[in-house]
């Protein structure tokens, strides 16, 4: 049994990629490929699927890292001093975080996600990354900017030499949303003409949103890939909690420097 991953082009030396629902061993709504202890999974299934992934990567589980996102814009520098830790510190320091940063080779960074926004960066002159969980709370809250200005002081990144990756996600047509939802939105101050549509109800483009956002803080339009993938059009390959409900697996995006 072998992980179907969709892999992404960004350089030499970095292998970047989406898990796809195919190639695991969890059942019904987890099926087949999750690895988010935090959505009521199996543990057993979970750590199986974490070994298959680890070995598609050539890499050790222990070295795939990742958060437990509550939807907020807090950042994790994974360095040595993180890896020193023991696992239950190095849970308690992923707790309520949403973005992490590396230039650690050999370390798989990843988030979780099933609609929400997934972005990886890359450095390619600091040889640095970034993995960032956007979902319409993160991304109001400008997540990905503030991951931008954490590589700008760690690693001294100028934000016109990163690579951008925005994964599998749910588009502008699946994502309805309530008026109080537009509103937040429109009162800090996004442009709604541009990410924003009325169909009977709101609609939010939250990959158009976040690559405004990487635009804005200098990354290059034509460094930034678009997965146009909707995980909600697409639940029989990609997890979407909209389609198949809260308790279902998650898609694992994820940056490994080599």
């Amino acid at each position: 049994m072998q992980p179907e991953l969709k892999y992404y082009t960004l350089a030499d030396g970095v292998t970047a990629f989406s898990t796809t629902r195919q190639g695991g061993v969890s059942q019904g709504n987890y099926g087949e490929l999750n690895i988010n202890a935090y959505c009521g999974d199996n543990p057993t299934a979970i750590q199986k699927n974490r070994q298959l992934l680890a070995e598609e990567l050539a890499i050790a589980d222990e070295d795939i890292i990742m958060p437990h996102q509550v939807h907020h814009a807090d950042n994790r520098v994974i360095d040595k001093s993180f890896l020193a830790l023991t696992p239950e510190k190095r849970k308690a320091a992923l707790e309520g975080i949403d973005s992490m940063t590396t230039d650690l080779p050999g370390i798989c960074i990843g988030i979780s996600t099933a609609d929400c926004v997934p972005v990886l960066l890359y450095d390619p002159v600091r040889h640095a990354t970034a993995a960032i969980h956007a979902g319409w709370r993160g991304t109001v809250q400008r997540i990905v900017e503030h991951t931008v200005h954490t590589m700008e002081q760690v690693y001294h990144t100028d934000p016109h030499d990163l690579h951008a990756v925005i994964g599998p996600c749910i588009s502008l047509e699946a994502f309805e949303v309530g008026q109080e939802v537009y509103d937040v939105f429109a009162d800090e101050g996004f442009d709604m003409a541009q990410i924003a549509r009325r169909y009977e109800k709101w609609h939010i483009d939250l990959p158009a949103c976040n690559r405004l956002q990487l635009e804005h803080t200098g990354v290059p339009k034509a460094s930034i890939f678009l997965s146009d993938i909707c995980t909600y059009n697409n639940s029989d390959r990609f997890f979407s909690a909209r389609k198949l409900g809260r308790e279902s697996g998650r898609i694992y995006t994820g940056i490994i420097l080599r």
